[in-house]
């Protein structure tokens, strides 16, 4: 993302602190081509969240990739600050840049994105880069306030959005995609050949950015009182998570109770709370963990860190690439194998005869994805590296 010329950073700004920031990413955008295999190669005739039916392994499958979108969101919200930290560029050249390559990425998602994951224009598909992007763009709004009040208002949303769960499109009538923007998962089939899908709405998303460029500064600390802090904020939120969850106090529409097939299930219970729109308790779950993690990234260097670095560098060009990549992998195997396009076709799925579901295919196939993209991501990150002073290159 830098554009220009780099100025010295203080001793505290050390690279391993973005190296470590790199792996995170990288390790979240490995995990989350997992959840689009499972789309296109073995759809099943259940929710993978519904532990009435799904197996463990099924649902775990599932569940761990609920950590892909709000680290990447809270993270985007990091490179932000790190872009201008690193750039020492104006806090208005920052705003402009948000907004810019905000729009860029929701006229993507409307459009080239969506159309990959039909292979064809039937409806408009929202969801993680449509987030990203007006997030982007509400970031860029929000750093004209002082610090303190832009987290206010991130909090706000963050520990807050769940008042409104009572609040429905349907409540809206003719405004009912309005509201589907701001707080729930919604889709309608516009007419018999269109849909709109609203799989992220914007809160608490834009919370989320926000707070993650808050945490920003956090990397300007030596590094044994910032791991300190990470560890203490790490701790609090599963510990939060935790009360919340088995109280069923506040913070997720989806009720904890005990599951009935035996303590296993009711275990996994525990962690199947509401991702559409993202839920206090799922936001703790998951970015609780992830804080936690980042001090023990940090050490991690050698061969197989590079090459996680390599994902993490280059996030949005991975997206690009790895969608149409395995739903052209899905639609050559669905035709040869039964005739037919795509299973996993996204909201319409097909059952035919002689197909059967196979998690063992499934992570066969997301290695396969994850070795082919790997050179083309390596090119990207190289070339990146040697053409800084290219500003097209800090849209992709």
């Amino acid at each position: 993302m830098r554009t220009e010329a780099l100025p010295t950073v203080p001793a505290a700004a050390t690279s391993s602190r973005v190296v470590s920031i790199d792996l995170l990413r990288g390790l979240i955008m490995i995990v989350m081509a997992l959840d689009h295999v499972r789309d296109y190669f073995s759809p099943f005739p259940w929710d993978p969240t519904d532990l009435s039916k799904a197996s463990a392994a099924l649902f775990l499958t599932r569940w761990i990739t609920h950590y892909c979108a709000p680290i990447f969101v809270f993270l985007a919200g990091t490179s932000a600050y790190l872009y201008k930290r690193n750039s020492g560029c104006s806090m208005r050249h920052l705003q402009g840049f948000l907004v810019t390559r905000g729009l860029w990425l929701v006229l993507l998602e409307i459009t080239l994105i969506s159309f990959f994951w039909q292979f064809g224009y039937h409806g408009m598909i929202l969801q993680t880069i449509w987030s990203i992007g007006w997030s982007m763009v509400a970031l860029a709004v929000l750093l004209y306030l002082p610090t303190w009040a832009m987290l206010a208002i991130a909090f706000a949303m963050i520990f807050g959005h769940n008042l409104l769960d009572g609040i429905h499109p349907k409540d809206f009538g003719a405004y009912a995609l309005g509201w589907a923007f701001v707080h729930e998962f919604y889709f309608d089939q516009v007419t018999p050949n269109f849909f709109i899908a609203v799989g992220y709405p914007l809160v608490p998303w834009i919370g989320v950015m926000a707070a993650g460029y808050g945490f920003g500064q956090l990397l300007e600390l030596d590094r044994a009182r910032r791991d300190r802090i990470l560890i203490a904020l790490g701790v609090s939120m599963i510990a939060l998570f935790l009360v919340l969850r088995l109280t069923n106090a506040y913070g997720d529409a989806r009720l904890w109770a005990p599951n009935p097939r035996g303590l296993l299930y009711t275990i996994l219970q525990i962690g199947n709370v509401t991702k559409y729109p993202p839920s206090l308790q799922y936001l703790l779950m998951t970015i609780g963990p992830a804080l936690l993690l980042i001090p023990l990234l940090e050490r991690w260097r050698g061969h197989w860190a590079d090459r996680v670095t390599i994902f993490g560098r280059v996030p949005f060009f991975f997206y690009v690439l790895h969608l149409p990549l395995i739903h052209l992998a899905a639609l050559i195997w669905t035709e040869s194998a039964f005739g037919v396009a795509t299973l996993g076709d996204f909201f319409h799925n097909e059952v035919v005869p002689g197909y059967e579901p196979s998690l063992l295919r499934v992570y066969l196939v997301w290695a396969a994805v994850i070795v082919a993209t790997f050179p083309l991501c390596a090119w990207y990150a190289r070339y990146k590296r040697t053409h800084k002073d290219n500003q097209w290159l800090s849209y992709l």
